[in-house]
Parts: structure tokens; C-alpha cells; sequence
């Protein structure tokens, strides 16, 4: 019998304000080759309304991984991380911290609110690639197999 894994796609959500930077995480992602849907946006706040499904965000999905960039309009990246980590439903959300612009200070913060990696920017394409491959156990659970 065919024991093939089905099940939903990986939703990520990537929070990054800079054009370029975004398109190299997209491109990574999309080399990762694993079935994923992506929501890119560029705004702190709009990110904390997506993830908390406020506002014009009632119906976002839940995501699975976000990547997320410190240094952002609107609030910064280490308020959407509090918000995360202090929220009951989005507590144990793997968060990847993206950045060019993290001091010493930012990296403790972020280490100390629990997340999951940590690439200075320009990113480094196999790091990063192999950081989205190691996280994938966190969404392993949401995979049905097949019965025998």
C-alpha cells in the first residue's frame, strides 16, 4: 500500500521591509522544495494583526514558521516577537530572526524570547536553507499518512 505523506502546506509568514531581501528569502524558500504558501509583509503592525487575526487579518492562517526582520516600520521586530511569545496560541511558533542591523543587545533579546535561529543579513543562502530544512519538525505533526 502507498505509505505517501499528505497533508496542508506550510504557511510561513515573512515579515521584511526591504524589496530585495524579501525576494532572497522567497527564492530561498522556494529552493528549500517542500509544497509552502508564503504572506510577505512589510509592516511591524500589520504583522501583529496577522498573527493575532485582527483587523482587516479575521481569517489569516495560522503560520508555521516566521521569518522575521528586527528593524521594521510601525514597530520593530523584537515587539512582534513579545507579542508572539506572550500570546497563549502563537507561545511555541518558530521564529527566525533576519537581520543587518541587530546589535549585541537585539541577539540576547532574541535569544532570550526563545527563537529558533538567527541570520545576519546579507543572508547566507545555505545557512539559511538548511535552517528552514532543520525547523521542519515543527510542522511534521500537522502531516496525516496514509492508512496501510
Amino acid at each position: 500500500m502507498d505509505r505517501t505523506t499528505v497533508g496542508r502546506p506550510m504557511e510561513i509568514l515573512l515579515v521584511e521591509d526591504s524589496l530585495l531581501a524579501g525576494r532572497l528569502a522567497m527564492a530561498a524558500i522556494k529552493q528549500c522544495g517542500f509544497d509552502h504558501r508564503l504572506t510577505w509583509l512589510r509592516d511591524g503592525q500589520e504583522a501583529i494583526d496577522f498573527l493575532t487575526q485582527a483587523s482587516r487579518f479575521s481569517k489569516a492562517p495560522m503560520p508555521d514558521l516566521v521569518l522575521l526582520d528586527l528593524v521594521l516600520p510601525s514597530c520593530s521586530g523584537c515587539d512582534i516577537l513579545r507579542t508572539v511569545r506572550q500570546t497563549p496560541r502563537l507561545h511555541l511558533l518558530p521564529v527566525v530572526i533576519m537581520t543587518g542591523e541587530a546589535g549585541e543587545t537585539d541577539a540576547n533579546l532574541c535569544q532570550s524570547l526563545l527563537v529558533q535561529g538567527f541570520l545576519p543579513k546579507p543572508i547566507d543562502l545555505p545557512k539559511f536553507m538548511q535552517l528552514v530544512a532543520d525547523l521542519r519538525h515543527h510542522w511534521q505533526a500537522d502531516m496525516i499518512q496514509r492508512p496501510q
